[in-house]
């Protein structure tokens, strides 16, 4: 049973105990700054505030901060929309940035045809989620702003057949701050979010609401938790192993507070999940994984690669592949197993901070589409 006043564990409850206010990817932006100029465009007037659904269900409402109508021969013939990103208590270099959505027609058939506006930036090196000349619009966004996309069309009778611009005002120039320009996103930001909802991101906060979740699932007699980065790895963590949402433990970039913690508070099995890029920087013994302080070592990647077998043409092109996400498919093509070195490295580092627990570690690496690049079997006394 759970200790008497215990609260609900897993993310959920990790976002209430921390205290922080969440806020609003710049993919929930766009999505309904996209719905508002459709159903302009079919309506002739702006929904303000409009709701979207996001990919949990949750459905917030966003006030628009920008609205225009073009008329061609008394035709609508575009609209355009924006909305503030708000981001909550994370320091988020978009916080407060005008995301707008420019609507036009499409062909017949087309569907939802996305379009990169000032702002926004142009991918231009492989090893992204997306293809080379695509704008920088995420996955999950794309899904939800054709949903959004489909919802209008049903409701006002529309075809759906629309081209999205989606553009940032001073995109260019926040992306300066960001790793666009190196991973080859050029010209502006990426429209980013899995959830719809930014995370606040506060280390202090953040450390102890990891500590409340395992004392949750040590209180609710759990014997194997999850450490995940994110809300991908956690779905692929509960997908393979079962867990239930006390289980869960939000980790994000924490991994040492993670480990350092369950070493003074054991529990019999952690299961380790996360993305490819930021478990190779765990697997190189980095316990903080957030991009301002640990980042992904290409030639450590060619080291790891070399002890699977890969030969000095295939470890140079990991040296200087331009993603992490890039260098495990180059591996995968060779049959060189780099998602699973990684994963190994990863619980050797792992098992090095809990030493001396009774702590067995198993690891999951994934990619962006939540795939199982790499894995690790449980290891421990």
């Amino acid at each position: 049973m759970a200790a008497a006043g215990a609260e609900a564990g897993g993310r959920a409850g990790q976002l209430k105990s921390s205290g922080l206010r969440h806020g609003w990817t710049t993919g929930a932006c766009a999505t309904a700054a996209t719905k508002a100029a459709y159903t302009a465009l079919l309506t002739g007037e702006f929904p303000d505030p409009v709701t979207i659904t996001l990919p949990k269900g949750q459905q917030p409402a966003f006030a628009l901060a920008a609205e225009q109508l073009t008329t061609e021969s008394g035709v609508p013939a575009g609209a355009m929309a924006g909305v503030v990103k708000d981001a909550g208590d994370d320091p988020d270099v978009t916080h407060g940035a005008l995301i707008r959505a420019t609507v036009r027609p499409g062909g017949p058939g087309t569907g939802v045809v996305f379009r990169a506006g000032p702002g926004v930036g142009t991918v231009t090196k492989a090893g992204l989620p997306l293809a080379v000349g695509e704008p920088a619009i995420n996955p999950v966004p794309r899904q939800m702003i054709r949903g959004a996309v489909a919802e209008a069309a049903a409701a006002h009778g529309g075809s759906g057949d629309v081209v999205v611009e989606i553009s940032v005002d001073h995109g260019e120039e926040i992306a300066r701050s960001t790793w666009n320009p190196r991973l080859g996103i050029l010209g502006g930001l990426s429209i980013l979010g899995t959830t719809g909802i930014v995370v606040p991101y506060s280390c202090s906060a953040w450390i102890d609401s990891i500590r409340r979740g395992v004392d949750v699932a040590r209180a609710a007699g759990r014997t194997h938790v999850a450490g995940c980065t994110g809300s991908t790895s956690e779905k692929v963590a509960v997908a393979v192993h079962g867990l239930p949402e006390d289980a869960l433990l939000d980790m994000g970039d924490f991994a040492g507070a993670v480990l350092k913690y369950l070493k003074r508070h054991p529990v019999p099995r952690l299961t380790i999940a996360g993305g490819f890029a930021k478990l190779s920087k765990l697997a190189h013994g980095h316990l903080d994984l957030h991009s301002a302080r640990s980042q992904v070592d290409k030639g450590y990647l060619a080291e790891l690669a070399r002890r699977g077998g890969a030969d000095e043409e295939l470890a140079a092109a990991v040296a200087v592949a331009n993603t992490g996400l890039e260098a495990v498919q180059l591996c995968r093509a060779a049959g060189v197993p780099l998602g699973d070195l990684v994963a190994e490295a990863a619980r050797a580092t792992a098992l090095g901070v809990l030493l001396g627990s009774p702590v067995a570690v198993d690891v999951i690496c994934i990619d962006r589409a939540g795939t199982v690049v790499g894995r690790a079997e449980p290891l421990g006394p």
